[in-house]
């Protein structure tokens, strides 16, 4: 019997995909846990293996097709012994498109006024009868004369002379009840009028009216965009964001830092890890909710969701967006382990091969853009998380120490939070404890 092969849901919310690759084709025998195809999902691409063996029969979906729905058909496996003709015939096929249903007609009680209605409405005003032959406007010499200086559009004027003329009785009357101006006399007008406001979710020829025709290109969205749009519209009509900024000190963190890196032990002639600022932020994110845990929570419409480890994402860009691969109960991880971990999820993010589970879910974010050179910023709240710390860069700043003026390395943080999950007393006091350990990083060791 033939068995369908149907695009797979690689993730809960995973609605359709892209078929990347066939790495595959008709004719070739597969056993269980082959990997016979790529799907792009909005974030990552995925592999797709075989979870029966046989002989692929029919490839009823293309490579580089593009939303393909979940559990649609794309191809058609042959069993052990069965004859693959047969089973290219006799497989299912993809869903069809659901038919149109027609309209129901209306009942009588509902046409009634229906037409009623219709029958009320006025009828449209009648042309103007010297508009009646195309662009000739039949009038007198006097009446063409007369309407030239009150600046009248002949074509606006219903003649009263025979056939329609438009005559000087008709200019006269037309010029004391205020008749239509001319075409030319209307345009500046027109031209003044402002450029009209988009509306939500306006369309291209919308848009497209505002430029000038060849002076763009038209970029198609692909699906990481359209998820990205999606969900930080959401977060901007849902989440009611509060922001809380403070500016900490880079010194005693760096020198640790510095000596960290100076004790790594080598392992194949590099050092075992190398830590960046990022690391140590990751890891300060993470005590700080760990020490705050009315903050390490989710919003739902019934609950609030108290997390027991701190899952923090980290916002990485990547080609055409960003993706926030998670580093897991990094409360508990050491320094090392989180940067070597980070840095494979990085990699990994670039290439799209992270699995969903590594970028889905978290308890906070960190979106860093100080190696931008970015000195501040407030970052969107990603739902479920209740938190997201926008980290800027670090500068060298005169601060004041005991009345007198130094220098020191100071870096801006801003604290997103979703207020109703997190107010703001208890978004300072998560930014207060996030601040201590980057400015007493020793305590990130113990």
């Amino acid at each position: 019997m033939p068995i369908n092969i149907t695009m797979p849901a690689l993730s809960p919310t995973m609605e359709e995909g892209n078929l990347a690759k066939w790495l595959v084709k008709e004719g070739d025998k597969v056993k269980s846990g082959d990997v016979i195809a790529e799907i792009e999902t909005d974030k990552a691409t995925m592999e797709v293996e075989a979870v029966d063996e046989g002989t692929v029969a029919k490839i009823v979906v293309p490579a580089g097709t593009e939303a393909v729905k979940v559990n649609a058909l794309i191809a058609i496996l042959a069993a052990d012994g069965e004859d693959v003709a047969a089973a290219a015939a006799g497989g299912g096929s993809a869903p069809a498109a659901p038919k149109a249903e027609a309209a129901p007609a209306p009942k009588a009680a509902e046409a009634a006024p229906a037409q009623a209605a219709a029958s009320a409405a006025p009828a449209p005003a009648a042309a103007p009868a010297a508009a009646s032959s195309g662009d000739r406007v039949f009038a007198s010499p006097l009446a063409r004369r007369l309407a030239k200086e009150a600046g009248l559009d002949l074509k606006a004027v219903s003649g009263s002379g025979p056939k329609g003329r438009v005559v000087k009785s008709d200019i006269e009357k037309a010029v004391s009840t205020g008749g239509a101006k001319s075409a030319q006399a209307a345009a500046p007008a027109a031209a003044a009028a402002p450029a009209p406001a988009l509306a939500k979710g306006a369309s291209d020829e919308a848009v497209l009216k505002l430029f000038e025709a060849g002076s763009y290109d038209l970029v198609p969205h692909d699906g990481m965009r359209k998820t990205i749009a999606k969900r930080l519209q959401e977060s901007k009509q849902t989440i009611p964001h509060f922001y809380v900024s403070v500016d900490c000190e880079l010194d005693a963190l760096l020198a640790l830092r510095a000596q960290l890196n100076d004790a790594a032990p080598r392992k194949e002639g590099a050092p075992a890890y190398k830590l960046s600022v990022n690391d140590m932020v990751i890891k300060a994110m993470a005590l700080a909710l760990r020490d705050v845990p009315d903050a390490n929570v989710s919003w739902t419409d019934t609950n609030m969701v108290k997390h027991k480890h701190a899952d923090v994402g980290v916002a990485v860009s990547i080609p055409g967006g960003l993706i926030t691969p998670i580093i897991r109960k990094a409360e508990t991880k050491t320094l090392s382990a989180i940067s070597n971990e980070m840095k494979d999820l990085g990699k990994r993010a670039k290439d799209r091969k992270l699995k969903p589970e590594e970028y889905q879910g978290g308890t906070t974010a960190v979106s860093n853009m100080g190696m931008m050179g970015v000195k501040n910023f407030a970052a969107v709240v990603n739902p479920p998380h209740a938190t997201i710390l926008a980290v800027g860069a670090g500068e060298e700043r005169v601060v004041v120490k005991n009345g007198e003026m130094k220098v020191a390395n100071v870096m801006t943080v801003t604290l997103s939070t979703d207020h109703r999950a997190v107010d703001g007393a208890l978004g300072a006091e998560l930014l207060g404890a996030f601040k201590r350990y980057i400015e007493n990083p020793m305590g990130m060791l113990v």
